[in-house]
Parts: structure tokens; sequence; C-alpha cells
């Protein structure tokens, strides 16, 4: 990995880069893929990464991208990685009925900013269009996309694993809930195997709780520092881990916690950003009762230790910022624990 990455070109070559233990696993898996809601923050770089997986094994498969496509250039990017991009809105059944079918799914479609107000689409966009797909794939594989969000809030000492029971917060963690349940509920009926992938957060330097931290300070805003805590995962990791998720699938379905093994306290985060960027840091208020953290070790043990280490993620994501690298200007909003995005 190198020191620092100096640009958005290297940062996306970076995100498409697959190790020997991906590339392998390519060779062995049989059959096309299709990735659900592919227009994201991370699907890109996930039909991407898939790709170059596939090249570089030297095997024959599609990687189907889905998604409404409102964004053009992401669709450009897909196609030009050699995706076979389709347009389709997944809350209308009947075109969820025509989509190829193919043996593994990877499904990341899904709503969360601007849930309050409108509860009813962030409802139907994870719960129902999640039973859509679970119904139209059920001989398929399925790779759910999820969120520690479904855990109760925890503290630093007593992060949630995957036996810990779910007790979502506010509506959006009900209907990530409701989501696996669609999954779940596939998976007992007709066998489907899958995994739920519950993931927090992951950083691609123009996202990611880091870059709002790093950003605030940069600005000379104070940092919300009522979560106590996070966890964090390099967006290639998190994309290499969830294409080998497809490996572990099963039925009943089977939950995997995503991120990286570190526990980064907010407060201290910070402070680091301060003395790479030389800017003074505030903050707004005192540490809450808890925040959203995850124990990841199941997925540590599949997988092995994530690439790229938190430290060396706060080192780029200081260069990135002073640099004056492109954001997406979509906070993940880490600080909330009251469930109302």
């Amino acid at each position: 990995m190198p020191d620092l990455i100096e640009s958005e070109a290297q940062l996306d070559a970076m995100l498409a880069q697959p190790d020997d233990r991906l590339i392998d696993f390519m060779r062995q898996l049989e059959g096309d893929l299709i990735i659900l809601g592919i227009a994201g923050k991370m699907g890109v770089s996930l039909g991407q990464l898939a790709v170059a997986a596939i090249e570089k094994a030297g095997v024959e498969k599609n990687v189907y991208g889905v998604a409404r496509f409102s964004d053009a250039d992401a669709r450009g990017r897909l196609e030009a990685a050699g995706v076979r991009t389709i347009q389709c809105d997944l809350l209308d059944r009947t075109a969820v009925a025509k989509l190829p079918q193919s043996p593994n799914v990877l499904f990341m479609a899904g709503r969360k900013f601007g849930t309050g107000g409108e509860e009813p689409l962030t409802w139907a966009m994870n719960t129902l269009v999640p039973a859509n797909v679970a119904d139209h794939f059920r001989d398929s594989r399925i790779v759910a996309f999820s969120t520690g969000c479904v855990y109760p809030l925890a503290r630093v000492d007593s992060q949630p694993d995957e036996t810990t029971p779910p007790d979502p917060i506010g509506e959006y963690a009900q209907s990530c809930l409701g989501r696996e349940r669609m999954f779940e509920y596939g998976s007992n009926r007709w066998g489907t195997p899958v995994c739920l992938y519950r993931l927090n957060y992951s950083i691609d330097l123009r996202y990611g709780v880091l870059h709002d931290i790093a950003t605030k300070i940069w600005h000379g805003q104070p940092v919300d520092n009522s979560a106590e805590a996070f966890n964090v995962i390099w967006q290639g990791d998190a994309n290499r881990q969830a294409l080998l998720c497809l490996g572990h699938c099963s039925s009943p379905a089977s939950i995997l916690n995503v991120t990286g093994p570190e526990t980064l306290e907010t407060e201290a985060v910070a402070r680091q950003f301060g003395e790479l960027l030389e800017k003074p840091v505030q903050f707004t208020s005192t540490p809450g009762d808890g925040c959203y953290l995850s124990d990841s070790s199941q997925a540590t043990k599949l997988f092995g230790s994530p690439s790229v280490t938190a430290d060396q993620l706060i080192r780029w994501q200081a260069h990135w910022i002073k640099t004056g690298g492109r954001s997406l200007g979509k906070p993940t909003h880490f600080e909330i624990s009251d469930g109302a995005y």
C-alpha cells in the first residue's frame, strides 16, 4: 500500500485491485454475478473489483449491475469496466421478475438518509424490495448488505457480535432489521443460501466517518463526540469480504459483522487529525451512553486482517483533505444515537 493517495484515479485503481485470495475464489466460483443497487457509494467499486478479479482468474463470467441509474456517470464507469448494466426499479415486482437469473447475488439496495418524514418510502425500500428480490432469486445464493445499526447501542468494552440479539433504534434501523427478516424468510421458505453482511463503517476517503471528522477540523468546526467510539474498514477490504461472503451463505441465513478490528475513540482520532492537519480541535459535547460498535473477530478468522489499518486510513484521510480531495458530500451521521436520520 502507498504511504499516501494523491489522486482520485489512484484511489479508484486501489479499490478495484483484487488480492490473490479473491482471484482464486473467483476461479472456483460457479456462474455469473448480479449486483443489485450497484450505483451507490460502494457499488461501483464493488463491480469494478469483481470484474478485475474475474479477469485475473482467467475465467469467463458476466457481472450484471442493476440500479435505477439516476447517475449516468456511475453507469458509464461500470460499463467501461466491463459490468453489464441493467436499469430497473427494484420496487417494481414485474421489473424484478425480468432480471436475469444468476447463481450469485449481492444485494446493496436500501434507503437511509432522509428517512425522517418519508418513513413509508424507507420501509418500502428496505423491506418490500428485499421481498421482491428474495422471491425472484430464491434459487441463488445471496449476500445481503445490512448494517451494525440493527444492534443495540454498545460500550467500548461490550461490542456486539453475531450472537447479540438485534435491538434497533428508530425507524431506519428497524426497517434494516425488516430487510434482514425478508431474506431470512426467503432462506427458510425456499432454502436459499443467504449471508447477512452487517457493515460499519466503510472508508474510501471521499466519504466516511474519518472524512466527516477531518472535514470539520479542517474547516474549524467543532467535532460532535457524543458517539464515544466507532469502527471503520477500508472500502477495498469491505468489498473483497462481500465477494468472499458468497462462499459463506447458508440456510438458515448466516450473519457476519464486517468492519476493522480496531475500536477508535472519537476524541483520540480528532486530536490525531488536529496534529496531521495542523488545526485546533474543538468538541461539541461529551460522550453519550452508547454508540454503534461491532465485534468483527469472526470475519477476521474467515478472511484475515484488513489490508489497511485504521492508522493508515487516518493518515490517508488527512492528506486527502489537506490536498483538496473530492468529497461526495454524504455525511455518515455516525454521531446519531436516537435513530433519527
